[in-house]
C-alpha cells in the first residue's frame, strides 16, 4: 500500500469507528427505553414496533450491548 492508501483506509476506520459509536448509543438508548416501558402503557399502534425492536435488541450479541448500555451509561438490573 502506499501513503495515499493508508491515509484513505485510516479516514474510512475513523469515519466507521465514528459510526459504531453513534449506533451504540441509539441502541443503549433504545434498551432503556424498552426495559422501563410497561406494554400496557403503549398505544396499540405502538406495540408492533416495540416487539420488533425487542427482538433486534434480543438478537444483539451481549458484547455489544453492554458496550451499547455503557455509551448512555445505563445499567439494567
Amino acid at each position: 500500500m502506499n501513503k495515499q492508501e493508508v491515509e484513505l483506509l485510516s479516514k474510512e476506520i475513523e469515519m466507521l469507528m465514528n459510526e459504531r459509536n453513534a449506533l451504540l448509543k441509539v441502541v443503549g438508548a433504545a434498551a432503556v427505553l424498552v426495559a422501563n416501558t410497561e406494554p400496557s402503557a403503549l398505544p396499540g399502534s405502538a406495540v408492533d414496533a416495540a416487539e420488533v425492536l425487542s427482538e433486534a435488541l434480543n438478537a444483539l450479541r451481549e458484547e455489544t450491548l453492554k458496550d451499547a448500555l455503557e455509551s448512555v451509561r445505563a445499567e439494567l438490573e
